[in-house]
């Protein structure tokens, strides 16, 4: 397990505390750059922009926030912010007009206090923990997914009174609720062996268990009448398949965070249900798990966060690298955002008990396996080309080091003992070609 370090990194002021899963990344004024999402628990709820340290935009919320995500909730082409709190109080904001009328400073700090509101709040059942904005039906639509402390799952669907795009008119109505057996403490949505969408939820003991969406036959119900299919949705239904990662039992006090599981310092990646395709160890209890691309290579790397900063990255290979934060983190999420040059870059967000919020901004990896200078350089034609030049057979392995060596620590010298008679067909002298080609060695 190799360690790295990443130097990039801005410093936000958040003075609140906040739950763990009130906090996001996302494009929450839709310009295609993506923004910090924070909310807290007096119900403030702030967005970050670029690599400014102060808020770009403030709103109040009722109650303590508890969750927070950005997304089109609502169907309507474009992003909302959503926001939640422990009381049952579900907000949207529209942020697209914030972004066209910042102040002088760039912040958007309106006085008024009708747009301060949100664009919409409606009540919900209380005691909320954790939010998923997401098609978890294969619809086409996007669905809210809410999970509660009381073991409960709720899926809700926006229901639009009008036809505008601009204006958000609407409620939100209960398509599901399920019962589970443990504490829920993540939700994810991933692809069923049929390529549809499954809805997955965490359970203690490094289980989680597959919710099924089966409101399709209830929505003609609800179409013709409402009130008589109300009690049905909420009636709790165990449309529930629980799965173990293993059949060694765990410790059912230890809580699971999906995209894979966490235990007490377990990590597992499964493929399908029960195909366990590795599991990794690690000596920090972990908290906040999140996948992001690193290397740029289109496959993500799974992320996850410890209290104490040790943050693992791992590829689906499970070659593991580590990164340690400076200090103790409360809150963790990992993701696209615009910090600086005007475009999203991959970042990790630690916010600590300092009263700052710290983004590690263009968190990139060459690659995710150990390697040396020897292998990169053996798989360039132009380094063959340099070696025949100086005389140096390819195959030598100790004459080659020797000459990186020399190159890398006392190029002059090397370049004063270079032979004078190794030139090239032109008759100029060839190490003047391989002093210019240094920088790449």
């Amino acid at each position: 397990m190799r360690s790295v370090s990443y130097v990039q990194c801005v410093a936000l002021d958040f003075g609140g505390s906040l739950f763990p899963h009130a906090i996001c990344l996302g494009d929450a004024d839709n310009d295609a750059l993506n923004e910090l999402v924070v909310g807290d628990t007096n119900g403030k709820l702030c967005v970050y922009k670029n690599d400014d340290s102060k808020p770009w935009a403030v709103r109040s919320c009722q109650g303590m926030l508890t969750c927070v995500g950005v997304g089109d909730v609502c169907n309507k082409g474009k992003n909302l912010v959503v926001a939640v709190s422990a009381e049952g109080w579900f907000h949207l904001f529209d942020l697209t007009s914030a972004s066209k009328h910042p102040d002088a400073s760039g912040h958007h700090e309106l006085a008024a206090v009708e747009e301060q509101k949100p664009v919409f709040k409606q009540h919900i059942p209380a005691n909320t923990k954790v939010m998923l904005i997401s098609d978890i039906d294969g619809d086409g639509k996007c669905e809210l997914v809410v999970g509660y402390t009381d073991r409960v799952v709720r899926a809700f669907r926006w229901e639009d009174l009008s036809e505008s795009s601009d204006h958000v008119s609407g409620q939100l109505l209960l398509l599901k609720k399920w019962l589970l057996e443990g504490q829920v403490d993540s939700l994810s949505v991933n692809p069923g062996p049929d390529g549809s969408p499954e809805l997955m939820v965490s359970q203690p003991g490094c289980g989680y268990a597959i919710l099924l969406c089966t409101w399709d036959s209830e929505q003609q119900a609800t179409a013709e009448g409402r009130d008589s299919s109300a009690p049905s949705s909420e009636t709790p239904v165990r449309d529930v398949i629980l799965h173990q990662t293993s059949g060694r039992i765990h410790n059912k006090n230890v809580s699971t965070h999906l995209i894979g599981s966490i235990g007490r310092g377990t990590l597992k990646l499964m493929e399908g249900a029960d195909k366990l395709l590795w599991s990794v160890q690690v000596d920090h209890q972990l908290f906040a798990l999140e996948k992001l691309d690193v290397t740029g290579n289109g496959h993500e790397e799974v992320i996850a966060c410890a209290w104490d900063g040790q943050t693992y990255i791992i590829d689906h290979n499970r070659t593991v690298a580590r990164f340690q934060a400076d200090e103790n983190v409360s809150a963790f999420c990992a993701g696209l955002y615009a910090c600086k040059g005007g475009s999203n870059s991959p970042c990790l967000v630690y916010v600590s008990f300092n009263q700052k919020i710290y983004i590690y901004w263009d968190v990139q990896l060459e690659r995710m396996e150990s390697t040396n200078l020897l292998k990169i350089l053996d798989c360039d034609p132009e380094f063959g080309n340099l070696l025949q030049q100086l005389g140096v057979e390819r195959g030598d392995v100790s004459a080659v080091k020797d000459l990186i060596h020399k190159t890398l620590y006392f190029p002059e010298k090397e370049q004063q003992s270079s032979p004078s008679q190794c030139q090239d067909p032109a008759g100029t002298d060839s190490s003047a070609h391989y002093t210019a080609n240094q920088d790449p060695l």
